[in-house]
Parts: structure tokens; sequence; C-alpha cells
């Protein structure tokens, strides 16, 4: 048996708007009692009274525009969505040319898609050409387009073009963002990014994407050009910061979205700093893949970008990583050059920080791992050793960054038969809390696990080493992910 169906539902307003017109209701008629028995507003309302789907009401609204010259309007289902929802949330205003096409499609009144909420979230000025407009045709009048309107002349043709440019400044004028406000969600971007480097990932996460859903809201609104440019680049930086934390728990599909959207904002605020992190951040989800190629291509693309920061500095130590696991020695090598390089020309300072930035020890830890994969144990060892003595100095100790370090050092000392060195190396990573064991770290023990079972690496010290780690592995970030309800990710 089925089970019933919800009030409101598809087949409730079928029946309902079926009954009304064999009884003899008209349009308006249906789309009042829709309103009333299912708490619709006025807008969908006039769409379920026609029968018609987000689509279809789209292409009428867009058709019945192409009659008004200068007001034409591009519709699709999801405006029309937004329009219908409007003043609620997550919805859009729809301008008066909108409702002016939006009435022709369904026959009625433009104020017969308003009611009182409507009216109190219009815009002064709009309310007032409202007021002042005459009637709409209803849907027993003829088409509007076919009643020859009484064009204004004389003084009163020139004072109705001066109102509607001072309408049109009003609305030109108007923000609904200030520069304090763009200053502080910059500031508070900067806040996440430095925070992440030492804070749980997963509570960080819902943070980065409230304060994400804050600039895409403004988006949706008017503001001036500069203003649009800055919330582009703040909800690039911030979808970036989801790329990179997405990442880190496992996630990677998802962190290949957020790159993507990252580089839409960067494109569209037309940001070369910021253009270049997302390659960066995009590089990094590919090498994670296993994309390596990809990842080269994305470090050599944003290295193309005039920047003023680190960028250019973990551009090329990325560019050096993915080399070194193709086993193209020569490159890698070359590359980590370049990152040496870029520091010495480095100009400026970064705009985010954070994990937008790589400081010395990072570029280090860089080096560490290229050089073990090419063969240069001595040479990692060197540069792991310096790595934690520069993060020892700085005012932010990545705890990412000191397990990565920590791991190349022992994988330096297992390369030369030092497994009780590797074991000792690894204790500060094995005491990691659960919450901050991150999908590199735990991806690079577990290649470290898997040399354990080479010749050079035996013994009661190697044992202990690989059991630690297996245990570190199970309980991480990632895994507790995983296992976590709902679709498993973030």
């Amino acid at each position: 048996m089925n089970a019933p169906s919800k009030p409101g539902s598809k087949a409730d307003r079928d029946a309902l708007r079926q009954d009304m017109t064999a009884a003899g209701c008209t349009l308006a008629d249906i789309a009042i009692e829709l309103r009333s028995r299912f708490r619709m507003r006025p807008r969908e309302a006039w769409r379920h009274a026609h029968g018609w789907t987000l689509q279809e009401t789209a292409d009428r609204i867009t058709q019945a525009s192409t009659s008004r010259p200068g007001e034409s309007v591009a519709a699709d289902a999801s405006l029309v969505g937004k329009w219908e929802k409007w003043p609620g949330p997550s919805s859009r205003r729809p301008s008066l040319p909108v409702l002016s096409a939006m009435a022709e499609a369904f026959a009625c009144g433009v104020e017969d898609l308003l009611d009182l909420d409507d009216r109190r979230a219009l815009p002064k000025s709009d309310l007032r050409l409202l007021i002042n407009r005459p009637p709409t045709a209803g849907p027993s009048s003829p088409p509007t387009s076919l009643v020859a309107p009484q064009e204004p002349t004389g003084t009163d043709l020139v004072r109705l073009a001066a109102d509607e440019s001072a309408t049109w400044a009003q609305w030109a004028e108007a923000s609904n963002v200030g520069d304090i406000a763009l200053e502080q969600l910059m500031a508070e971007t900067r806040s996440l990014a430095s925070d992440y480097l030492t804070s749980d990932p997963v509570p960080l996460f819902v943070r980065t994407r409230a304060l994400r859903d804050r600039v895409f809201a403004l988006l949706e609104g008017h503001q001036y050009p500069r203003q649009s440019a800055d919330l582009y680049a703040a909800a690039g930086y911030l979808c970036g910061l989801l790329a990179w934390m997405s990442s880190d728990l496992g996630q990677l599909r998802n962190a290949d979205t957020q790159g993507r959207t990252a580089w839409l904002c960067a494109e569209l605020a037309g940001h070369n700093e910021l253009r270049a992190w997302v390659l960066s951040t995009r590089s990094k989800v590919a090498f994670w893949d296993g994309r390596h190629r990809e990842a080269i291509n994305f470090a050599r693309h944003g290295a193309t970008y005039s920047t003023t920061g680190t960028v250019a500095v973990l551009l090329a130590c990325q560019e050096a990583d993915a080399w070194s696991e193709l086993g193209a020695q020569d490159e890698a090598l070359t590359a980590l050059a370049h990152a040496q390089d870029a520091r010495a020309e480095m100009t400026g300072e970064d705009e985010i920080g954070g994990i937008f930035a790589c400081l010395p020890a990072r570029q280090e830890n860089y080096a560490a791992a290229v050089q073990l994969r090419v063969g240069r144990p001595a040479d990692a060892l060197r540069s792991a050793d310096n790595a934690l003595r520069l993060l020892a100095v700085q005012p932010v100790r990545a705890y990412g960054t000191e397990a990565q370090i920590h791991i190349s050092q022992a994988a330096a000392h297992l390369a030369q038969g030092e497994a009780e060195g590797a074991l000792e190396s690894l204790a500060p990573v094995l005491a990691l809390p659960p919450d901050h064991r991150l999908e590199p770290v735990t991806r690079r023990l577990s290649e470290l696990c898997a040399s354990v079972g080479r010749p050079y690496a035996s013994g009661t010290a190697s044992v202990g080493l690989r059991q630690a780690v297996e245990e570190f592995c199970v309980d991480s970030a990632p895994r507790h992910l995983a296992l976590s309800p709902g679709e498993g990710s973030p």
C-alpha cells in the first residue's frame, strides 16, 4: 500500500488545480488557494497554478522579456527558484524587469506576485516605482504588449528621464559590504590559515566553511566592482583552504572540487598571488592522488605568475617532490635549486600566511623528502636536522610539517641501517593525538613501514617500528572521518 502523499506534493497540487479548473475558477483563484492551503510564496503559487516546472517558467520569463526593450532577462531554473523564495534564506530579489516579465508570462499583474513581506523587503526606489506605475494587465485584459503605452512628452519626458537616472544611481551607489567588513573578512581568513597549522582540522573546517558561506552570500548581493574583486579573492583563499583541509583528511575528490572553485574565484578576482596559491593547492592534491605529471604541470603553471611572497618557493618544492616520485633525479634536484633561487628573489610578504606560506623549515622538509627518494639519505638527514632547527625558532610550529620532518629523519636513519635511530626520531610523531594524524603523515609513515622489511632494516627495533606505525595509522583523522555518520566527507 502506498504511503499518503505529503500536503503540497505534486499530486495534491495537480488534483487541486484540476478540481478548481473544472469548477470554473480562474488562475488567480487557483494561485490564492495554493498560497492559503500550502503556504506558498506568491510567485511559486502562480507557477503551480499554471502547472509549470521551474525550467518551463524560466523559458517563458525569458521569452516574455524580449518584448521589453532594454529589460531582457536571462532566466534559468535555479534563478526562478531563488526568486520564488525571496525574501527568505538562499534567495535572490527579483528586479522590476524580472517581475514585469514574470507577470507577463503568468498573465497576471506585478502586484499579484508580491505580498506584504515582499513589499517590506523591496528597496524604497523600487517600491516607489511600483506604487506610481499604472496597474498591469490581469488575466482578463489584453496582453500588455498589445496596448500602446502613452509616452510622456515635453517637460514630463525630461523629468521622467531624470527620475530614471536617479533611481539607477541609487542602486549603483548602494553596496552590501563596506571596506571595514572586507578588511575583517580577510583578517578572519588569515586567522584560519594560521590556526590550521596548530589546530584540529575538522572543527577548523567547520569554521572555514561558515566564513566561505558568508562571503558567497555577500557576492550574491550588490557592491562596487573593486569590492566584488576583494570578495572573490577572499572566497578563493577560503576554497583553497578547504581544498587543502579536504586533502589532508583523505578526501581527494572533494579537494579537487574545492580547488576548481578556488581557481574560478581567482580568475574572477584577477588576482595573480591567489592564482599561484590555488595552483599550489591543486598541485598538492594531484600529488597525493598519484597524478604526478599533473602535479608538475600545476606547479609550473603557478610559477608563471608574478608574485611577491613565498608561493614561488613552494611551487618549486612541489615540482621537485613530484619529479622525485617519478624517479627523475636531475629534474628533482634542479627544481630544488629553483626553490633556493625563488627565495632569494622574493620581493614582499605573503598576503595570507599560515598554510599559505613556505617558511624555510617547510622548504627544508621538502628537500629532505626529495633527497630520500633520489637516493641521498645523508643529504636528507642534514636537511631534516636543519628543518627542525629552523622550526624551533618559528613563531608557529606546524605539527604536520614537524611530523613529516621527523619521518624524513627516521627514513634517513633507516636507509643507513639505523633502525633504533629511526624509532627514536619517530617518537614525537607517534605521540601525536589522533585528530592531528593527517593523510600526508599516515601515508608517509606507511611508506616508511613498507621499507622496514628490507634487508638493512631487520631486528627487534624494526619489528617494534612496524607495529607502532600500523597502530598509529589505524587511529587517524582520515579514518575517523571515514567512519563518522553521514556521507563520510565534511
